[in-house]
């Protein structure tokens, strides 16, 4: 009776299904060659839109602005972004969150520092730019949440 259950254990196991593959890791956005110049694409557009804005040309830097979100998104989809792709995705949403300020769209504007604030309080390693980029959000919050 052992020998029995034995060999009809060894003979369910054997028909067990073989075990998956190991996928191999998919290759870092970061790494590949268009990354660095949509950084840098970003970093001109938010740089763009900020002179525009501060000349008055709501409009135009309110386009930049959107025609940038397509590529923050793109940016950030990498597991690890860089630092420059954090930096000019961080700078093109503190605009859109001033001029939506500026509008007294305040609950809109919360919302863009409150991502500012998300990205630089998670950021690893902590460097004194990063605390600063904290600190301006914190304040941008705190300063919608006085307005509204």
């Amino acid at each position: 009776m052992r020998l029995f259950a034995a060999s009809l254990l060894l003979a369910l196991i054997s028909c067990a299904p073989a075990p998956k593959p190991v996928d191999p890791p998919k290759p870092d956005p970061t790494a590949e060659p268009w990354y660095a110049p949509a950084v840098e694409q970003l970093a001109g557009r938010a740089r763009e839109a900020e002179t525009v804005f501060k000349a008055g040309h709501t409009e135009t830097a309110a386009k930049l602005v959107t025609d940038g979100q397509p590529l923050i998104n793109r940016l950030l989809a990498a597991p690890r972004p860089t630092l420059a792709a954090m930096e000019a995705a961080s700078d093109l949403d503190d605009l859109y969150g001033r001029m939506l300020m500026a509008d007294k769209r305040y609950g809109w504007a919360r919302l863009q520092f409150q991502k500012n604030e998300t990205r630089w309080k998670h950021w690893q390693p902590k460097t004194p730019e990063s605390e600063r980029r904290l600190k301006l959000a914190r304040d941008q919050f705190a300063e919608c949440d006085r307005r509204l």
